[in-house]
């Protein structure tokens, strides 16, 4: 895209994240109808099915990266990714919360919590694939891709167990949460799909039509936005953990928002720890396709930017714990404290890029 002038592509970039937020709105809906209809369960909707999906931007950047040799490029692209989608929580906590009080507070409980330390152990294993050897593999595999791709799926086996009740009082939900339980947001869409007499085809024809568009939609707007900030003094480093990393983001702000408006607040804190979770396995597929480990090619930005995850979600962990009663411009103090420490982070960053 080289070729093109700066307005040509910053129209591009805008239009991309145009196409990214409304597919990703439609990826929620068809999801969570599909997900009803097809018997999958919470754990397997909202942490494998809409995290896919979701991440689809990333997915296909990772894919062409390692296609390509660009180990670096899939690294970065990954873990650049967590540390905003945490910050997504922030959002949410401002603009979809009601009745007037912190997210965390409202959507409480245990699952949650748990889904908070798998995403915190999983990019602990990150930091430590980090430092392994390059030589250390066989058969296009390495310890530190499959540890990560098993410790997701042991996760999802225990979260699956968590989600049918936990050995607490409430189940593992903390007292004055939200009043319906966790996912009832799915079967309001399920019912209200059928009632437009949207059949499990045309679901699934949807779901199919929004993740191509994601997908084209995130080569183009990773394109055209690398090209054009680069143009404006921005390196790539600091572009792919800020603007890019805040495009790609675009289906998770979507689906959050849909589900707060719900009242669904737990689903949409699970939906991000989910997508969280889900990144990090996608350096096994890099590694079989490239025919090497991945991780051993981070950076000292990409580990930077790991911690800074870890950061965030222990953030959000404690605040679902605590359960904040104030807010401040409208948000928890958790969420308040992601956002600070978030900036702190990219300035912190900022010095290593240079």
């Amino acid at each position: 895209m080289g070729s093109l002038n700066s307005p040509v592509l910053l129209l591009l970039f805008v239009a991309s994240a145009a196409v990214i937020w409304y597919a990703g709105i439609k990826l929620s809906d068809t999801t969570d109808v599909l997900t009803e209809r097809l018997h999958l369960g919470s754990a397997l909707g909202g942490l494998i099915l809409l995290a896919i999906a979701t991440n689809l931007p990333e997915i296909v950047i990772t894919v062409s990266a390692a296609l390509a040799g660009q180990l670096d490029v899939a690294v970065g692209n990954i873990l650049g990714g967590i540390a905003i989608q945490t910050v997504v929580l922030a959002v949410l906590d401002a603009a979809g919360v009601r009745p007037r009080a912190p997210l965390t507070r409202l959507a409480a409980s245990l699952q949650l919590v748990l889904e908070g330390a798998l995403v915190v152990v999983i990019l602990a294993v990150v930091v430590m694939g980090t430092q392994l050897s390059p030589g250390l593999h066989a058969a296009r595999l390495d310890p530190a891709s499959l540890a990560i791709a098993a410790l997701w799926v042991v996760g999802l086996l225990l979260l699956n167990r968590a989600g049918r009740g936990l050995p607490w009082r409430e189940g593992g939900d903390a007292p004055d949460t939200q009043p319906e339980p966790r996912g009832h947001s799915r079967g309001k869409k399920e019912k209200a799909a059928t009632g437009r007499g949207v059949s499990t085809s045309r679901a699934v024809l949807v779901f199919a039509a929004a993740s191509l568009a994601t997908l084209v939609a995130g080569v183009v707007i990773e394109r055209s936005g690398e090209e054009f900030f680069a143009r404006q003094g921005l390196s790539g480093v600091l572009f792919g953990a800020t603007v890019l990393a805040a495009a790609t983001s675009l289906p998770e702000v979507s689906t959050g928002l849909t589900s707060t408006k719900l009242g669904d607040y737990q689903l949409a804190i699970s939906d991000i720890f989910g997508g969280n979770a889900f990144l990090p396995v996608l350096f096994l597929p890099a590694a079989v396709i490239s025919g090497k480990p991945v991780l051993p090619a981070a950076h000292d930005t990409d580990i930077y930017l790991t911690g800074l995850g870890i950061i965030l979600t222990v953030i959000y962990m404690v605040g679902l714990i605590f359960r904040p009663e104030r807010q401040y411009a409208r948000m928890g103090i958790d969420s308040v404290t992601v956002i600070v420490v978030y900036l702190i982070g990219i300035a912190g960053l900022a010095t290593i890029a240079t």
